[in-house]
């Protein structure tokens, strides 16, 4: 269940990681490392299948969807390599703040992301958008709930991209940091095969109905679903900020 709630929530706007990881680390025995690498086996049927889907029928543009995704794996597999050896709680009160922040931006522009109105174009406009990449890239190697929010919200506000066009791209770039971050934690065994492809399966089902849902409901929705998540995550990660300084 976890699973395809999850691929839904990332084909729409991303962010199923909020619910995939918390369900992989109530598994008995299992280290934070083995859910992060196990979640991300299982996140990248459902970013697979929802790129797909949104290829099919969204047609996003290729010369930036691809060359960011590229750069996005490369800060995946850096950050993955430091996922190993910092904890998460270093970085989380600044992920709050980025958080709250984004959820104000998008609360206070109604209109941003209803239309695509591209900012910058050129050199400029592929710089903006491999930085992107990288940073957040570079996020979800190393923490990863809430990647494809942040992905959808950069290309809203930094490119000018309508939310329906981010999101078809954030799944491809989505695809990427998930391969970047397993590409890592393959040769180290963190991986538990068994969960991980069960979890895939049903990413699958949630991505392909997620997509579906957001090309039909449109940038409106996708607007919405994007606030709630927004405002689940930074309850979420402050509640594990707060559980973590009282202990």
């Amino acid at each position: 269940m976890a699973g395809f709630c999850a691929g839904w929530v990332d084909a729409v706007v991303g962010g199923g990681g909020l619910i995939q990881l918390p369900a992989l680390l109530l598994v008995p025995g299992i280290s934070p490392v083995q859910a992060l690498a196990t979640n991300k086996l299982g996140s990248i049927f459902g970013t697979t299948t929802s790129s797909i889907t949104y290829f099919r029928r969204a047609k996003p543009d290729l010369r930036t969807a691809l060359p960011m995704a590229g750069i996005a794996l490369a800060g995946s597999f850096c950050g993955a390599i430091l996922a190993t050896s910092l904890p998460a709680a270093v970085f989380k009160p600044v992920i709050i703040a980025a958080l709250a922040i984004v959820a104000v931006f998008t609360a206070l522009h109604p209109t941003a992301g209803t239309l695509t109105q591209l900012r910058h174009s050129g050199a400029r406009h592929f710089g903006t958008a491999g930085g992107i990449g990288l940073v957040i890239g570079f996020y979800d190697g190393l923490i990863g709930p809430g990647t494809g929010s942040f992905l959808v919200i950069g290309m809203v506000a930094l490119l000018g991209y309508s939310f329906l066009a981010a999101s078809a791209k954030a799944k491809i770039v989505n695809m990427a940091t998930n391969l970047g971050a397993l590409l890592y934690f393959l040769p180290h065994g963190s991986l538990l095969w068994g969960l991980g492809l069960l979890l895939g399966m049903a990413n699958m089902a949630g991505g392909y109905v997620g997509a579906r849902t957001a090309l039909t409901r449109g940038s409106r929705f996708v607007r919405v679903v994007f606030l709630l998540v927004v405002a689940v995550l930074i309850v979420k990660l402050g509640w594990d900020v707060l559980q973590e300084n009282s202990g």
